[in-house]
């Protein structure tokens, strides 16, 4: 028998990897676990045991955590309002962070703008472009007026050039759009790739952190909306951000999913026109209608974005089916919860029982999927039945249940302020859904008078369910629903 001295090397079990998204397996499967890309599963070499030993010298020794000097992580304001909401107060110096977006969103004027303004405050940016030339973006940030002495310009695709001119430049802030188009000699296979992209990203993160230099990356996106490239990409970087909007639109918005240095339930607003992007500190008047009086099959609504309350107006339109089977169409609402609205007013409140065709929409390109808007869609398509319009000044807030229920949503008292700061006159709200703040609540001062609601002369009223909601606002209307029972007080 032969000793365990002389036995054989263990061999390394082969791996598997995919070359699309760089999820990794122990046996070879035909399709891809996490992106479901058939055939992109190939072989890797594994070494066997560890490749790193201990360092002989550490750059800098460990030291107890409270006197670790914070005023090293200090955000700094990029100029840009809406931008530093999301980012938490500004960037970090040392933090890395991914900007993703669809083609032709405006990410790179955002950026440009960012970095004209970041140059401006003594501090130095570097822009490097790997997707236009060096002419072309200078044609921009003079459309834009982003000319600034301490802002440099480069048109690179290969990393070692950045980091050469990251090197000579030695900048504050580094932006790169975008990660997918630089490559490396270094490594194999083409830009964009899951090894190319890794090695960039990799790179750049080791420059920014060893320099303390704040870096943007612009990423793709893939057709369902999310960051393209491999996902180790999202756990490397520090901040996480999308850029949305409807290219017919000119609203904009950035959204934080992730963040190690602030909140990731802000959203900032931007205007894109000719001239370049705005941050937009009002956004909601951009969701109203301007007209005279009001239309049927309008009711305004106030949604929560992240934390921020935004007054969207939702408009409906109920036709007989043209080809016998009803069809629902919407933009900028999920369908879904539009197609259960028109359930529920069906089957809990006795309306659209002929075969209909329904269109709902929101005013100025603006989406959103919140429950809290399902009683502003219902309210709407009950006013396009009836053909009646509500009181000029009505907002509705809260989520239809399917036993026609209306239930509260959070971030009530936010939205009630908006909807006062706008203007309202009245909103409708679930019962309940007030707090210290609704009727028969404690007076709650020391006189025992009773205190004034945050949201000053909005006159508030409670509604239990979709059907008393309904008869409440429309049974005056010559489409009353015949055989309907008297409305009662919510």
């Amino acid at each position: 028998m032969a000793s365990k001295s002389s036995a054989a090397p263990r061999q390394p079990r082969p791996a598997y990897r995919c070359a699309e998204c760089g999820w990794t397996t122990a046996k070879w499967v035909g399709r891809c676990g996490e992106c479901q890309a058939w055939g992109a599963v190939e072989e890797v070499a594994t070494p066997s045991g560890p490749r790193t030993a201990p360092a002989r010298a550490v750059r800098r020794d460990a030291q107890p955590i409270a006197e670790v000097d914070a005023h090293e992580a200090a955000a700094t304001p990029t100029g840009v309002d809406e931008l530093d909401r999301v980012l938490g107060g500004g960037v970090v110096p040392g933090a890395v962070v991914l900007l993703a977006g669809e083609p032709g969103v405006g990410k790179s004027t955002l950026l440009l703008e960012v970095a004209a303004r970041t140059a401006t405050t003594a501090r130095t940016v570097l822009y490097v472009t790997g997707e236009e030339t060096a002419a072309q973006v200078r044609l921009r940030a003079e459309r834009i007026g982003a000319l600034r002495p301490r802002l440099y310009l480069a048109a690179e695709n290969d990393l070692a050039a950045v980091l050469a001119h990251v090197e000579k430049v030695a900048p504050d802030l580094l932006v790169v759009d975008s990660v997918q188009t630089l490559a490396s000699a270094a490594v194999e296979g083409t830009a964009g790739g899951v090894t190319q992209v890794r090695e960039v990203a990799a790179s750049l993160i080791a420059a920014a952190k060893e320099r303390g230099m704040a870096t943007v990356l612009v990423g793709h996106v893939t057709k369902d909306g999310s960051v393209a490239g491999p996902r180790v990409l999202e756990h490397l970087v520090d901040v996480v951000a999308t850029f949305e909007g409807d290219r017919h639109s000119r609203l904009r918005m950035v959204r934080a999913v992730k963040n190690r240095y602030g909140p990731t339930d802000e959203v900032g607003c931007f205007d894109l026109s000719e001239g370049g992007i705005t941050g937009l500190l009002d956004p909601s008047e951009l969701f109203l209608s301007r007209t005279s009086s009001p239309v049927p099959g309008t009711c305004a609504t106030v949604a929560l974005e992240g934390r921020r309350p935004l007054v969207v107006e939702v408009q409906a339109l109920a036709v007989p089916a043209a080809g016998g089977t009803p069809k629902v169409r919407s933009s900028g609402l999920d369908a879904s919860r539009v197609a259960m609205a028109v359930a529920v007013l069906q089957a809990r409140a006795g309306l659209m029982r002929a075969p209909m065709d329904v269109f709902t929409s929101t005013v100025g390109g603006v989406r959103t999927t919140e429950p809290g808007v399902d009683l502003a869609v219902a309210v709407a398509l009950a006013g396009a039945c009836f053909d009646a319009a509500l009181p000029a000044g009505t907002v509705a807030v809260g989520e239809v249940g399917l036993s026609g229920d209306i239930r509260a949503v959070p971030g009530m008292e936010r939205r009630l302020v908006e909807a006062s700061r706008l203007g309202m006159a009245t909103a409708l709200v679930p019962r309940g859904s007030l707090g210290l703040h609704g009727p028969g609540a404690d007076p709650g001062s020391a006189g025992g008078r009773r205190e004034s609601p945050p949201w000053g002369a909005l006159r508030v009223v409670e509604v239990d369910d979709v059907r008393s909601c309904v008869l409440h606002l429309f049974a005056a209307g010559e489409g009353r629903e015949r055989g309907a029972a008297p409305p009662r007080e919510p």
